[in-house]
């Protein structure tokens, strides 16, 4: 494949390594389970910012890469979010609306790049992400039971204080940067579009 670099590699481990995550997430393993899973999805989110770095390092951004690296974060969120809900663990409501979220932009830069707009992403993106991630870290720890004291302090009495004010802004910030990257994009929404578009 021409396009396939070290960047573009990185971006399909990383959505290979996804069903991994799952397994681990969704098995039976109680105590040290919820770590590990917790551990990869942070790896995995990690590596976001990696095939970025190397891509605009190596001067090797390519078209495969621009469509597939943010493809490859949203599908590594949903899939976390629906096993949360799967384990009772967080509402299906939070998941609809980052999932919707996600949906419509994707759906509004389909658009756009039809119009051969483009849009760049937004520091409220960038900060949303981080919060999800954070969030849904701290969900997925929620439900182990192997208790991890550093300097004194019980890691999972942090988590259950601080998950779900977290995850709200997470919510908040999904919101809003929604509604940021609909402003910029209002000129592909009021058109002219494609003679062979909606």
């Amino acid at each position: 494949m021409k396009q396939l670099n070290l960047a573009n590699i990185i971006t399909i481990a990383r959505m290979l390594f996804i069903p991994v995550f799952l397994v681990v997430l969704l098995g039976q393993m109680p105590e040290w389970g919820p770590w590990l899973a917790a551990a990869l999805f942070t790896l995995l989110g990690v590596t976001d910012a990696v095939d970025g770095y190397v891509a605009r390092s190596r001067n090797q951004v390519t078209t495969f890469g621009k469509f597939m690296d943010p493809l490859a974060d949203k599908l590594l969120v949903t899939a976390a979010l629906i096993a949360l809900v799967e384990l009772g663990t967080l509402p299906a409501w939070i998941a609809i609306v980052i999932i919707s979220r996600e949906l419509i932009v994707t759906g509004l830069r389909m658009v756009a790049v039809a119009e051969g707009v483009i849009i760049a992403a937004s520091r409220w993106g960038k900060v949303k992400t981080f919060f999800q991630i954070v969030a849904i870290v701290m969900f997925i720890l929620m439900d182990s039971t192997a208790d991890v004291v550093i300097f004194g302090i019980d890691v999972l009495d942090v988590v259950n204080v601080l998950a779900w004010p977290v995850m709200i802004v997470a919510v908040i910030l999904t919101l809003v940067s929604m509604v940021d990257y609909i402003y910029h994009a209002r000129d592909v929404l009021t058109g002219p579009w494609t003679e062979d578009g909606a």
